[in-house]
């Protein structure tokens, strides 16, 4: 048997590969190709259907309890996974993050190679060009090499000139429109990010004549703060509704809206700014928009004991275009003995119903008939019980406890059709007035920090995009060679000529190559464009191999004999 010894010395020890090192390189190659951020991107799509299906906190708290009360049993389980919380929740973050990281991976090596790529020069023309896609053979041509490249050059070309060959690329725009896609995407992912940990908002329904509302977390219906943002750093000011403005065609079709409210803020006297919907009100960090708008019936209610309470109530609008409302009206603090001064939560009462701008002359009163207040009426049923609000359960101020309804300790007593100044006399002799309405504006008060890099990255990203679909990555080569004299040897040439191309009034045989780096139709039509437009008239050489599309200036095509 014969050993043959091994070169390596063999006292030197055998470095073993490092298993760890190894699975973490592998494993950032895989997460920062294409394919894994295309994959990625997907999920992140497939991730934020949740948040479009199911009600979120932070944009609507009562459609979510709402959905508790009608699924009881499916509500938790999606609640332990964040499904009522999807954007803030573990599993959409670590995809986001993965997104973020997988982009910047793949995008700065390409980044380096493109520069790379800019600065070089076009590459020397191949030894046999009839092999390229694209091939022609010019012969009898008045030209050189200089010649050639001036005229690629004027179609916007890169040129280099070797000698007597030329070498030209075009399409640059093709990689650099991809960059900008992808890196404008980076980008609108950090400006995404910004708006979620610095910037917050809140929504508030403003009655005109009230006292308004000031800048604070406890003022506003809902709010949702980012994780950065704390209740101190909203910046202080209030705005009280002095007037509201819509106007609608006869077809009932918006015309426009306007709010007029006075503003305070510190330092500052108060001032009367107006705005409307695409028209926010900007103060300082904050931005207020106009959502929209609705009526807030003014309700006389006299219990059984004389005492009178009069107050306005909105009504939510049901989502027609007509803006009929629906909303209650609660009294819990009526029927008060005043020989005890004790008051019966048994004896609460409350109206609930509709609220119609434009009431038809005859029934069934269920919808207006037009949005702005030609015939005002509420449609009311009446309940007297226990509401339900003592328990300290939160509830939403627009719809009744049906809870209370349910289990009996909430009865209707009745209900009828109120026009303004109409009155309504209740089975126990108490009163209840329809006095008129208050207009209210719905608002959101935002502050986004990442709001510019959005829409300046969305831009950007729009033409990278154009770049990237429309550019197209191509190379033609040129090789001049000066034409032989009648006595077989090659035409002299001009001491002045430095491409060593022919001299002024000789001729030249021209063979042209050319190579689509993309998928590019229309590439054999440009490269027989540029062959005719080098040939100043010059012919074909029907001896010339073609390539797979060889064609002469004129388009014809050259077989390869």
């Amino acid at each position: 048997m014969t050993i043959v010894a091994d070169r390596a010395d063999p006292e030197a020890p055998r470095r073993r590969p490092n298993r760890a090192l190894a699975l973490l390189r592998n494993s950032w190659r895989q997460l920062t190709s294409m394919r894994t951020a295309l994959i990625l991107l997907f999920l992140l799509a497939v991730a934020a259907i949740p948040g479009s299906v199911l009600p979120q906190r932070g944009v609507n708290l009562e459609k979510v309890n709402q959905y508790f009360v009608d699924h009881p049993e499916l509500a938790p389980r999606l609640d332990r996974i964040g499904a009522f919380e999807v954007f803030g929740s573990v599993w959409f973050s670590a995809i986001y993050l993965l997104l973020f990281t997988s982009l910047i991976g793949c995008i700065v090596p390409r980044l380096r190679d493109h520069a790379r790529a800019l600065r070089a020069k076009p590459p020397a023309a191949p030894r046999r060009l009839e092999r390229l896609p694209q091939h022609a053979v010019l012969t009898g041509v008045a030209t050189d090499a200089e010649a050639v490249a001036t005229e690629l050059r004027r179609r916007r070309w890169r040129v280099v000139v070797r000698g007597t060959e030329v070498s030209a690329e075009k399409g640059y725009l093709k990689e650099t429109g991809n960059l900008l896609f992808h890196t404008s995407l980076i980008a609108v992912l950090i400006g995404v990010a910004l708006g979620s940990w610095y910037g917050w908002h809140g929504n508030k329904l403003l009655v005109a004549g009230e006292d308004g509302f000031c800048n604070t977390r406890q003022q506003y219906a809902e709010a949702k703060l980012g994780p950065q943002v704390d209740s101190a750093d909203l910046p202080p000011f209030c705005l009280t509704l002095k007037n509201f403005d819509a106007r609608f065609l006869e077809s009932g079709q918006p015309e426009f809206y306007r709010a007029t409210v006075d503003v305070e803020q510190a330092g500052r006297a108060t001032r009367t700014e107006t705005f409307s919907v695409n028209s926010p009100l900007r103060l300082g960090a904050a931005n207020v928009y106009l959502l929209g708008h609705g009526y807030a019936p003014v309700l006389r209610y006299t219990d059984r004991y004389g005492k009178t309470q009069t107050s306005n109530f909105p009504f939510l609008t049901s989502g027609d275009a007509t803006l009929t409302s629906e909303g209650v009206a609660a009294f819990p603090d009526v029927n008060v003995d005043p020989k005890t001064g004790k008051r019966d939560s048994n004896l609460q009462v409350a109206f609930e119903g509709l609220y119609l701008p434009t009431a038809p002359q005859q029934g069934p009163f269920n919808r207006s008939e037009f949005p702005t207040e030609r015939n005002p009426a509420v449609v009311l049923v009446a309940y007297r019980g226990n509401l339900g609000m003592d328990a300290g359960i939160p509830g939403s101020v627009y719809q009744l406890d049906q809870r209370q309804v349910t289990n009996g300790k909430l009865k209707q007593v009745g209900d009828k059709k109120l026009a303004v100044g109409e009155k309504w006399t209740l089975d126990d002799g108490s009163v209840l007035e329809f006095v008129g309405t208050k207009p209210y504006i719905t608002l959101s008060v935002r502050y986004d920090p990442g709001s510019t890099l959005l829409l300046g990255s969305s831009a950007v990203l729009l033409v990278g995009l154009m770049g990237a679909l429309f550019g197209k990555r191509r190379r033609v080569w040129f090789r001049v060679t000066p034409a032989a004299n009648p006595a077989g040897d090659a035409a002299p040439t001009s001491t002045d000529d430095p491409a060593g191309g022919s001299p002024t009034g000789g001729s030249s045989l021209v063979e042209a190559g050319g190579l689509p780096r993309t998928d590019y139709p229309g590439f054999a039509d440009e490269f027989a464009q540029l062959v005719a437009a080098v040939s100043g008239g010059g012919e074909p050489d029907e001896r010339a191999g073609g390539g797979r599309d060889a064609r002469g200036p004129a388009g014809t095509r050259e077989g390869a004999e």
